[in-house]
C-alpha cells in the first residue's frame, strides 16, 4: 500500500519473508528532503530487500511506503540490455521519463568518465562501466528521492571520489538520498545512519561509534 507522505520518503512497518525466512520484521524509515542516510548491516541482513520494497520492485507482506516527488533507484545489479549501446540506453530512458534532451545525461557521463564508451554495447562494458551507466540511468531525470544500493561497486578510486562529489551536489540541492553501504570509514558523510538488524532499522547519528555488527 502507498501513502502520500509529508516527508520525502516514509516506510512504515515493512515486513517481507521468503518462505519461512523473515527478512524484514517491521522496518521503519523516514527521510527528509536534503537528508543523506546510510543503511548499514551484515551481508544477508535484508538491505537490498528493503530498497527493493521501497522502490516498489518487490511486493511486501505488510507495510506502507510513501514517496514525495520523483524516485530514482540504482539497484545493486545493473538492469541493462546487453545488446543496446550506452547511448541507446540513455535515449530510451530519457524518452521513458519524457525528457526533451540529454543534457543531464551528458553531464553525468562526463562526470563519471566514460564518454568513450557511448557507442559500446552494454554487454561489452566492464563491470565498473556498467555500474556507471546504471547510476546514470537512475539519476537521468533528476529525481527528488534517490535509492542507491552500493552504487560505487567496481569504481576505481578517481571515479569513487567523483561519485561522492556528485552525491554532495545532490545533497546540497535538497535531494533525499538513501545509500546502502558497508564502508564504515565513510560514515561521517551521512546525516543519519540506520542499522538493519533482525529485520528492523535502528537510526543513529553519524557521530556515534560504529557498532561491530555493521562492520561486515
Amino acid at each position: 500500500m502507498t501513502v502520500r507522505p509529508q516527508h520525502a520518503l516514509t516506510a512504515r512497518d515493512i515486513h517481507k519473508a521468503f518462505g519461512k525466512h523473515r527478512v524484514l520484521r517491521g522496518a521503519d524509515l523516514t527521510v527528509e528532503p536534503g537528508q543523506l542516510v546510510a543503511v548499514v548491516g551484515e551481508n544477508g541482513s535484508g538491505k537490498s530487500t528493503l530498497l527493493k520494497a521501497i522502490a516498489g520492485t518487490l511486493a511486501v507482506d505488510r507495510g506502507e511506503v510513501g514517496l514525495r516527488g520523483e524516485l530514482g533507484y540504482c539497484p545493486q545489479d545493473p538492469v541493462l540490455n546487453s545488446n543496446l549501446t550506452v547511448d541507446q540506453h540513455l535515449h530510451y530512458f530519457a524518452a521513458a521519463h519524457r525528457l526533451t534532451g540529454l543534457e543531464r545525461a551528458d553531464e553525468l557521463v562526463q562526470l563519471l568518465g566514460y564518454e568513450k564508451y557511448r557507442t559500446t554495447a552494454a554487454g561489452d562494458l566492464s563491470g565498473g562501466t556498467r555500474q556507471k551507466l546504471n547510476l546514470t540511468l537512475a539519476l537521468l531525470h533528476d529525481p527528488d528521492v534517490l535509492l542507491l544500493d552500493e552504487p560505487y561497486q567496481g569504481f576505481d578510486w578517481e571515479t569513487y571520489l567523483r561519485f561522492w562529489d556528485l552525491v554532495e551536489d545532490l545533497h546540497q540541492r535538497d535531494k533525499a538520498i538513501v545509500v546502502i553501504t558497508h564502508l564504515v570509514f565513510e560514515q561521517e558523510r551521512f546525516d543519519l545512519l540506520a542499522d538493519l538488524v533482525d529485520g528492523r532499522l535502528t537510526p543513529r547519528s553519524s557521530q556515534e561509534k560504529e557498532p561491530s555488527h555493521a562492520s561486515a
